[in-house]
């Protein structure tokens, strides 16, 4: 049975800094696009980093230049470095590992809770 648990989120200062992490368990094929993306509430969730197995990222305009998704060779394991916190970065950030290639599969993680306090 897939797993995948999230941990780092808090609470954190305007101007702080987060590392978010994602390690996914009972995976046997190895995905080929992870990342980062966010919901605030009354808001829809939007990405915010992603990162394939081609080491090629995204990130949201809104989280470029503050926030990066390090490349690391351990499987399905997907970070998030947030440096230069804003409060409007505040939201559950959830993980997702995915494969596109046949045989597919999207797994998401169960969210973790990011404030930034002003």
């Amino acid at each position: 049975q897939v797993h995948l648990v999230e941990s780092g989120g808090g609470l954190v200062q305007a101007g702080g800094s987060l590392r978010l992490s994602c390690v996914g368990s009972g995976i046997t094929i190895n995905a080929n696009i992870m990342g980062w993306y966010r919901q605030a509430p009354g808001k829809q969730r939007e990405m915010v980093a992603t990162i394939t197995s081609g080491s090629i990222t995204d990130y949201a305009d809104s989280v470029k230049g503050r926030f990066t998704i390090p490349r690391t060779d351990a499987k399905n394991t997907v970070y998030l470095q947030m440096n230069s916190l804003k409060p409007e970065d505040t939201a559950v950030y959830y993980c997702l590992i995915k494969r596109t290639d046949f045989p597919s599969y999207e797994f998401w993680g169960q969210g973790t809770q990011v404030t930034v306090s002003s």
